[in-house]
């Protein structure tokens, strides 16, 4: 297994692993151009190897949730393994977060960058067909750092990758993220059951905590007496982005620091968005330079297909077929404000 770096000519800075696509460390400046890191991870590979609630890494076959660990296809039954209480989650008990890929380092004019390519083979985690997935990671000169997927299948199946970097802008281990100010462009969200799964509705963010159409810190509301805030312990939601009609990444959120004056915006081809608040960091992690990642230390925004999709008629497919080209591109773009 091997660690790469990315440094770009402003001085921006990625460390990644091939084990499991994993962001272990991003380092941007804040509005006095100080280097920090942005986001949450472990010094070495036995800490992820040992336990990590997916820290920095590509998230595949399925990201997000499964209701009951199975679905139907074209007329057939498949059972995955339920590994987040009576469902699937992340792609089951090895999805693409533990395996090694192949990755491959590249230079251009304004970017460094890797390739990483993983072949998953027909039956892994129980989905079928022979998946050749290939994610694309650059790092950009405007300080941007981008992730395309694409994939291909020889069977039906289920494609919906995602990257699941917890992100603290005031500097990773410098508390918890309740004072950063969101806006998500989002004017709708899928709520959930008390086990996480989308009950079908898609629901006007008007006049609840999910509202976040105006910036609004993560804390503001996150403890209000609200069902689906008691359901995920915070948010860990699916948003339905706003999207423009030419199919190209379209602001998704913004999140701004004010400490710092770090800013994070992000950019998606995808339809949806999972903004989770880190419920369930509870102390008992200890992270790089033996920091404990205590509750809400750290957030994620989780760009994806709806959890639940191949159970859900009425959400955007997530299916692949032979000879179609699954691809998908999302930008976490940083800057400062004064």
């Amino acid at each position: 297994m091997s660690a790469y770096t990315l440094k770009s000519a402003n001085g921006m800075e990625a460390r990644v692993l091939d084990y499991g696509g994993i962001v272990v460390s991003v380092r941007v400046p804040d509005r006095h151009g100080r280097f920090d890191d942005v986001v949450l991870g472990y010094d070495s590979l036995a800490d992820y190897l040992r336990s990590s609630p997916y820290f920095g890494a590509i998230i595949g076959r399925y990201g997000n949730r499964i209701a009951g660990g199975r679905f139907t296809l074209d007329g057939k039954t498949y059972t995955l393994a339920k590994n987040n209480g009576p469902n699937h989650l992340h792609g089951g008990l090895k999805g693409f977060d533990k395996v090694v890929w192949d990755a491959a380092p590249f230079q251009g004019a304004d970017s460094v960058g890797l390739v990483f390519r993983y072949t998953s083979p027909d039956g892994e985690e129980g989905y079928p067909g022979t998946v050749r997935a290939t994610v694309t990671y650059t790092l950009t000169d405007r300080n941007e750092l981008i992730f395309d997927y694409h994939a291909t299948t020889d069977r039906a199946t289920l494609v919906n990758l995602t990257q699941h970097s917890y992100f603290n802008l005031a500097g990773d281990g410098k508390g918890d993220i309740l004072g950063h100010v969101v806006t998500l462009n989002a004017d709708r969200f899928t709520p959930v059951d008390s086990t996480l799964i989308p009950t079908g509705e898609i629901r006007s963010v008007s006049g609840t905590p999910f509202d976040f159409r105006t910036p609004t810190a993560i804390g503001a509301r996150i403890d209000q007496d609200d069902e689906q805030l008691r359901y995920g312990r915070g948010y860990d939601h699916n948003f339905v982005l706003n999207k423009g009609a030419d199919g190209g990444p379209t602001l998704a959120a913004r999140v701004y620091e004010p400490s710092s004056g770090r800013l994070m915006e992000i950019y998606t081809t995808e339809p949806g968005l999972q903004f989770y608040s880190g419920n369930f960091l509870d102390g008992t992690l200890r992270g790089k330079h033996g920091v404990v990642y205590r509750h809400r230390y750290g957030f994620a925004m989780e760009t994806q297909h709806f959890p639940d999709s191949p159970n859900k008629p009425s959400f955007p497919s997530t299916t692949l077929r032979p000879g179609e080209q699954y691809r998908s591109r999302t930008i976490y773009k940083f800057a400062v404000q004064p």
